[in-house]
């Protein structure tokens, strides 16, 4: 069956994203989603890297509110600090953010339908003679009606927003605790000059969230907000961990982008960058399917070869911290600073690209 056009199911980043591109190559597309106003999460914001925010083709500089240089890790009883010489990493508002795609997307040509129901019946209606982008979160319809395999684990996340003004508003600081906060961290993030985020994530099989975030709030760092400050918003989520098997039905013309096909980073649970990527390489691979008849596995292949490497290493270093108690967090912690690894991390680390700060330490050696 020939397609030539394409459903979007989900108006979040990664979907709206995917939207852009697509209409940018003229191909027509419509974008659905259940709620009134597409792009719309629940209001929180994103810290990403100076150098993704770069890959993803939007101007964000109108969406930015507030700068980092570097975080504290607070890791049983020790504290890594890792401040760079230069800004590092953007704190974007989410929902501002959205909005900004959706009006690109918008301007492009791409339709927005909203309080759209959207289950089996609609999806194989769509699918009859469209290509399927399933943009629609960790929990994806999609992908479960089109039998995808499941994502080997989640993250349950819960967060608020605090006026508050923090003496180190370019500093994040992430609290390693697997028995406060079990398989994931808190933070404390300054989304603004005047603005405190404080957030936790715990695997999904260790309880709830909103209770090991009225536990975190204990923590004498974090009383210290919750006393000085109002709250302003506060809501939960939940983070795939762990990327699908495969993410393209060639087949059926059904492709999974962003959480739903879990292009997130294990580590932070941050999924724009890898999702909007993800994004660009679907439109791509929808392009040439139509123009030339092309396998749509040139998108998996393309984001495989592009970020596979880099999630077994996110994977990797997930996995070592989420097993750890916090006597063998804080020896590591030390190992660590003996080694000489703030100055190391604050000159070379890279939020995204793991693989490249291994190679420059393999390269440079901590000397440098």
């Amino acid at each position: 069956m020939m397609r030539d056009e394409v459903a979007v199911v989900g108006a979040g980043t990664a979907g709206l994203l995917a939207a852009k591109r697509l209409a940018e190559l003229g191909i027509e597309t419509q974008v659905y989603d259940q709620k009134e106003r597409p792009g719309i999460p629940v209001r929180a914001s994103g810290i990403l890297s100076i150098s993704g925010l770069e890959t993803l083709g939007i101007d964000y500089r109108k969406v930015v509110t507030n700068t980092l240089c570097g975080a504290k890790l607070h890791m049983g009883s020790e504290v890594l600090n890792v401040r760079a010489p230069r800004p590092i990493a953007k704190v974007l508002d989410r929902f501002e953010l959205n909005e900004l795609c959706y009006a690109d997307a918008q301007k492009l040509g791409a339709r927005m339908i909203t309080k759209s129901k959207v289950d089996g019946k609609l999806l194989e209606s769509l699918n009859a003679d469209k290509f399927i982008v399933g943009a629609d979160g960790a929990v994806s319809v999609v992908a479960r009606h089109f039998g995808f395999p499941e994502i080997p684990r989640h993250v349950l996340t819960y967060r608020a927003e605090y006026d508050y003004r923090l003496v180190e508003s370019d500093m994040v600081e992430l609290f390693f605790d697997n028995k406060m906060i079990p398989g994931f961290f808190g933070w404390i993030s300054p989304n603004s000059k005047d603005v405190a985020e404080i957030g936790i994530g715990i695997d999904s099989a260790s309880g709830n969230s909103r209770a090991a975030f009225e536990r975190f709030k204990k923590v004498s760092e974090i009383a210290q907000i919750v006393a000085g400050g109002k709250i302003i918003g506060e809501g939960a989520s939940i983070i795939p961990i762990g990327i699908r098997k495969h993410f393209v039905d060639d087949k059926r013309g059904v492709l999974l982008v962003g959480d739903a096909a879990g292009q997130v980073k294990p580590t932070t649970g941050g999924g724009i960058i890898f999702g909007g990527n993800g994004a660009r390489y679907a439109a791509q691979a929808i392009s040439a399917c139509i123009s030339k008849g092309a396998s749509l596995e040139y998108y998996e292949r393309s984001w495989r070869k592009e970020f596979q490497k880099e999630m077994v290493l996110h994977s990797f270093f997930y996995n070592m911290y989420a097993s750890m108690n916090s006597g063998q967090l804080a020896w590591m912690a030390k190992v660590l600073k003996f080694m000489g690894f703030e100055k190391f991390l604050a000159q070379y680390g890279d939020m995204d690209r793991p693989s490249l700060m291994i190679k420059r330490f393999l390269l440079r050696g901590l000397a440098k």
